[in-house]
């Protein structure tokens, strides 16, 4: 759904510029709350700076309701927001949220992923088609990322190192499925903080280890088979990260003690994907699907 300059979209629910929800003020879109980790120092002034992480981002937003004339239709618009905002689908279920789009000036749509808090409407004035509304939301993870998925999908190779090189000189070693096949591709997040890829791996294959080479951090499932159509899915996304099989499965047993899907992000700019794994038909598939992300609106 498109947003014009100063919308935004509460779960399908569009207000703001042009709508008959104004919005009077935003807040809560600047730099997150963090969360400290300082300790006093033993028999000593001051403090030990820790770690600062942040916390969850809530967002404030002022509105109203403005349909003069017709309080039926503001009860109407009301009921809409709590339907939008309140679904069982989130709000029953762990790990889950709506989702917060955003459209400033100038700036491409950016989203949040969001819990509602507080939907409270002012109904003194509802008589003359005037609601007041005060609304929270929190994201749990504050960073904001784009409104598009990017998708890109690498094949296993078959020729080692990459090619020919010339001049080429007997003999020639090209691999049979015998040995892992591997494959460089190139990512790129447009954004200015780290990314968090969802990547899916489709057999037929098996020991998979996916590598980013620019941090040399990997992700390895030595003892993984996939079979023909088979696939896993590795999701490194706050708030997520697990490994699941394609019924629906959990395949996280799979992964390496030393695979760490919190550390498995793309940074800004470009970045260099291996992966390596057993396959004679050259047929297996990984893809890799991420939203860029942001610091700032």
């Amino acid at each position: 759904m498109p947003l014009e300059d100063w919308q935004y979209d509460l779960g399908g629910v569009v207000i703001g510029r042009g709508t008959t929800i104004q919005v009077r003020d935003i807040t809560g879109l600047g730099r997150p709350p963090v969360r400290d980790s300082d300790v006093d120092q033993p028999s000593s002034d001051g403090q030990f700076a820790g770690p600062d992480y942040w916390a969850g981002r809530q967002v404030q937003i002022d509105a109203a309701i403005r349909i003069p004339g017709d309080p039926e239709a503001c009860y109407d618009t009301i009921a809409t927001l709590q339907s939008a905002t309140d679904p069982a689908a989130v709000r029953l279920v762990g790990g889950q949220g709506m989702t917060l789009r955003l459209k400033r000036p100038g700036a491409p749509i950016k989203r949040l992923t969001v819990r509602c808090r507080k939907l409270d409407p002012e109904s003194e004035q509802i008589i003359h088609g005037y609601v007041p509304l005060d609304m929270e939301f929190l994201a749990h993870d504050p960073t904001l990322y784009a409104d598009e998925e990017t998708t890109t999908e690498l094949p296993l190779g078959w020729l080692t190192g990459g090619g020919f090189a010339a001049p080429i000189v007997a003999p020639i070693f090209v691999q049979d499925g015998t040995v892992a096949a591997d494959r460089p591709g190139w990512v790129t997040n447009a954004g200015d903080a780290d990314a968090w890829p969802v990547i899916r791996i489709t057999g037929p294959c098996s020991n998979v280890t996916i590598t980013h080479a620019d941090s040399g951090r990997t992700l390895a499932l030595p003892t993984l088979t996939l079979g023909v159509g088979r696939w896993v899915e590795i999701d490194t996304r706050p708030g997520y990260r697990t490994v699941t099989w394609d019924n629906g499965g959990n395949a996280s047993t799979y992964l390496s003690p030393a695979s760490r899907l919190d550390e498995f992000s793309l940074p800004p700019g470009q970045s260099e994907m291996r992966w390596t794994a057993f396959d004679n038909t050259n047929t297996a598939r990984m893809r890799l699907t991420w939203r860029d992300a942001y610091i700032a609106l």
